[in-house]
């Protein structure tokens, strides 16, 4: 398999990308009923607890009912963070009546989101995920989710067109925002060029890419991996495919040649965790 030469003539854009069949809005969104650029509502078990237990968090309030405190277990006393008891019709108001809190919302800040500066830390990283503006909070949820699951070091988001943290993303994420290191990209094909530098092979997937992403994973001698998707309806910008050292698709068996941007994510992260 070779590599991508940039004075080659452009490949024609795919015309499908991970998966048409999302039908979730595209535009960015703030989410969650309260959220607010100063603070945010995290609710559920899982995200709830992975927020009180990351150090860089910074929690304001915990409120919860008995039930739903109880158990939570030692990881609130361990965080300091004030409770309050709070009825579940009361937390309903704070997230809605549909969110599933199971008796805990969070009031906290947001994280702060390292900076594109940070990359030269990531000379050594094995595997990580580039996010080219999508834009669906429940998508980059799952996609956090798998993320974490597959031993990803860091994933790198575009600051604009891009999902912002609300509770809707996290409770998606089921408490993956909070393990690993989300940074922040101005000019993604600059910060892909930096990586390229440092020998780590970006791979940007396509569901038309000229390439077949589990062979060009095992013949190309790689050891260190970006895995970079784009968004749900036109998938990676021509700029970005362009900066990419391969273009790759997932060679699907059945009828079905694409995926959802979150499935796609998955099943290339579990083939990238394997070289």
């Amino acid at each position: 398999m070779s590599r991508r030469n940039p004075d080659k003539k452009r490949p024609h854009p795919a015309k499908s990308k991970h998966g048409q069949d999302n039908k979730r809005s595209t535009k960015p969104t703030r989410g969650g009923k309260n959220d607010s650029p100063d603070h945010l509502y995290l609710y559920g078990l899982h995200t709830v607890r992975a927020a009180l237990e990351n150090p860089q968090r910074k929690k304001i309030e915990l409120l919860a009912s008995s039930a739903g405190l109880s158990r939570l277990g030692e990881c609130v006393a361990k965080s300091g963070v004030g409770v309050t008891d709070t009825e579940p019709r009361v937390l309903d108001g704070l997230v809605g009546a549909d969110a599933v809190h199971q008796g805990v919302v969070l009031k906290c800040a947001p994280l702060n989101e390292l900076d594109a500066s940070e990359l030269f830390h990531l000379a050594d990283a094995k595997l990580l995920l580039v996010l080219d503006q999508i834009t669906d909070p429940h998508n980059v949820g799952a996609i956090l989710r798998s993320a974490v699951a597959m031993g990803v070091d860091a994933v790198l988001t575009t600051h604009r067109n891009s999902a912002v943290e609300t509770g809707v993303l996290a409770k998606s994420a089921s408490g993956a925002l909070d393990m690993v290191r989300v940074i922040g990209i101005r000019n993604l094909s600059k910060a892909l060029e930096e990586l390229n530098s440092m020998r780590i092979a970006t791979i940007g997937l396509d569901s038309e890419g000229p390439l077949v992403l589990e062979e060009t994973l095992a013949t190309n001698g790689l050891t260190q991996v970006a895995i970079v998707l784009g968004s749900e309806g036109r998938g990676l910008r021509e700029q970005t495919r362009e900066t990419c050292t391969y273009l790759a698709r997932l060679d699907m068996p059945g009828p079905i040649k694409s995926l959802n941007v979150s499935n796609a994510a998955a099943l290339s992260l579990y083939l990238a965790s394997k070289i």
